[in-house]
């Protein structure tokens, strides 16, 4: 009888309690024989084209410097200890992974030693940790992936007294609790933990593989069919449904995981060709504005971020100007802190970042879980217009009551703004009920979640339904009425017996929103309102004019005729709301009789633009161009 190992056993058990075992084996037969130290990522050798585009290309010479100097930083700096904000070790866990995948990057591109040693301190100091901290499991995943990559890339210049410290705590804190029911839930998750968490354990189970193969082997299977269910919200167009934020987070997790598999086995077992994938780097670029800001909505920051990834989809899909926004914060020295950031030089190495040309594509349209339409006047113009338009629930991972919401930039200035998150420690330690999307739990008592703090509607001073949802119904790119149309009926039934809402670029001058909606049986109040952080001053029955940086825009309402213009505060309403210091509220509210139908149009004009050519009255939106 054919003897089985103990952790073949262990590790089947293990996952047939977590009900994670499929009949299929992913990986073939003979693949044990994996690459010489280094395999993740890198091999041996290749460090010789990263150090070749350096001499010859000042973009890269500029990321793999800007590497050294915070790797030079690290070395007076004590080594990791385990403080836990909340029920958090997530920003000790990053910092650990930016400190070993720089100082690791560090030591094999200019082989000096001290980059070896400090590492080699940062990841002894991390195998002490009792544990890493596995009840909130991205702590591990990242810890995981982070002293994983460590282990391998130094693995020769390591102490083998040093490796097998390492490579125990890999295993008895990183591999072996993903394996227990308590802290394995993320394996059947369609978000961003699903991503995180497996692209961490592969890396463990690769890192480690010739200690317990068998044990690595059931890992690396579980990961390759487990993330199948994230990539499945990539479908059909490449829209992210997290946003632009966990874009970076998920998506990046998502490519190091394909990676380590191609680097290893030189293939990805077909992950790369799930729907959508390939184009969601599209999705990343048209979501930056010419101000070089992202759309940020959902649970999203407010600054830009230097995306790794998108170097690994560019050497994908051979699209050069997927890089054009990234080329652009190189330009303006935007500071590169991604804790990926060495993965770069890696992906990017078949790149010459001296040639990248812009996008052609003026108008994106995404559609799938959150829908969303990215249009723009110019790619090259810095002061050119800019609208993102989204669709999507407040039921959706990260989601806010935004759906119809909108951004708006034009001559260098974000006119219409998003929020963004807010810090999620300050508000569950102050005992909010955070991750409960049911209607009436208090995640829809926290301003920026809510319709309030959007650029939607408003209806009957309420909040948006909490299970509705908003689809983009049609869009054109037609070059003087570029636009998208959105049905969002479900998200104010049932107060609306309809709702659709248009927005145009007309003829790359100015910006138009119209709303078409019909009210139920009793008569309601709708209120039509703009975040920004311009000045505004109400100038007319149906205008105002905001003023930021020395420009200008005019809000006008060309219907309905009588509006009463107004504007509202957008300082914290509860004690644990963040404070939005510089910003406000700007728009107007109506009341409608029952069984009525009404336009909305607002007309969103740069300073610029000639006023002559606005073209009045707008079209119904079923005339709209398709």
């Amino acid at each position: 009888m054919k003897t089985i190992s103990f952790f073949k056993t262990l590790s089947l058990l293990m996952l047939l309690s977590i009900g994670w075992v499929s009949a299929q084996v992913v990986l073939p037969k003979g693949t044990e024989k994996l690459p010489a130290h280094p395999r993740l990522l890198c091999l041996a050798g290749q460090e010789k084209e990263i150090l070749a585009n350096i001499d010859t290309d000042p973009s890269w010479k500029k990321i793999h410097e800007s590497i050294l100097k915070d790797c030079q930083a690290m070395l007076d700096r004590p080594p990791m200890q385990k403080v836990k904000i909340g029920r958090r070790l997530l920003s000790v866990s990053r910092e650990c992974l930016r400190r070993i995948f720089y100082l690791s990057y560090a030591y094999r591109t200019t082989k000096d030693e001290k980059y070896l040693q400090r590492a080699g301190q940062e990841m002894l100091a991390v195998a002490a940790f009792d544990d890493w901290n596995p009840s909130h499991f991205l702590d591990v995943a990242e810890m995981t992936l982070a002293m994983s990559i460590g282990y391998d890339w130094l693995y020769n210049g390591l102490p083998e007294s040093s490796r097998k410290v390492i490579r125990e705590a890999i295993l008895k804190k990183g591999m072996e609790p993903s394996l227990e029911k308590n802290y394995s839930s993320w394996l059947r998750n369609t978000n961003n933990w699903n991503q995180v968490c497996n692209a961490g354990m592969l890396y463990g189970a690769l890192a480690t593989y010739e200690d317990h193969p068998d044990l690595s082997q059931n890992i690396i299977n579980r990961a390759i069919q487990s993330v199948d269910l994230p990539m499945k919200q990539y479908a059909p167009d490449g829209a992210y449904p997290e946003g632009y934020s966990y874009w970076e987070y998920g998506t990046t997790f998502n490519v190091m995981l394909i990676s380590a598999l191609e680097s290893n086995y030189g293939k990805d077992f077909g992950l790369t060709e799930k729907p959508g994938f390939l184009k969601t780097a599209a999705y990343l670029e048209n979501m930056t504005g010419p101000s070089g800001k992202p759309y940020n909505y959902s649970d999203s920051g407010t600054n830009p971020e230097f995306n790794p990834a998108m170097f690994w989809f560019t050497g994908k899909t051979k699209q050069s100007s997927l890089l054009w926004a990234s080329m652009q914060q190189l330009a303006a020295d935007m500071p590169l802190k991604n804790r990926l950031l060495p993965a770069v030089m890696v992906w990017g190495r078949a790149e010459k970042l001296s040639k990248i040309p812009p996008p052609q594509q003026k108008v994106w349209l995404g559609t799938g879980p959150n829908p969303v339409a990215l249009m723009r006047s110019s790619w090259t113009d810095p002061q050119a217009i800019f609208v993102g338009f989204k669709g999507g629930s407040p039921s959706l991972s990260h989601a806010h009551m935004d759906a119809g919401s909108f951004v708006m930039e034009a001559d260098g200035v974000r006119w219409a703004a998003d929020l963004g998150m807010q810090d999620y420690e300050s508000l569950e330690s102050k005992g909010v009920d955070l991750w409960n999307y049911a209607q009436n739990s208090q995640r829809w008592q926290i301003f920026r979640y809510t319709n309030y703090a959007h650029n939607t509607l408003i209806v009957n001073d309420g909040l948006q339904n909490a299970k509705g949802s908003a689809v983009l119904v049609s869009h054109s790119a037609k070059t003087d009425f570029k636009n998208a149309v959105a049905e969002l009926g479900s998200l104010y039934s049932p107060a609306l017996s309809g709702l659709k809402r248009g927005i145009a670029i007309v003829d790359d001058s100015y910006v138009v929103v119209r709303d078409e909606l019909a009210t139920a049986t009793d008569s309601v109040t709708v209120r039509w309102s703009m975040m920004t952080a311009a000045q505004v001053q109400i100038t007319g029955k149906n205008t105002a004019e905001l003023s930021k940086d020395g420009k200008t825009l005019t809000l006008q309402v060309a219907e309905p005729f009588h509006p009463l213009m107004k504007t509202w505060s957008a300082d914290a309403k509860k004690d644990f709301d963040a404070p939005n210091p510089g910003m406000r509220m700007v728009g107007f509210e109506l009341k409608l009789p029952p069984g009525s139908r009404q336009a909305l149009t607002v007309l969103l004009i740069p300073g610029k633009t000639d006023r002559k050519k606005i073209k009045l009255p707008i079209p119904a939106l079923s005339k709209w161009p398709e």
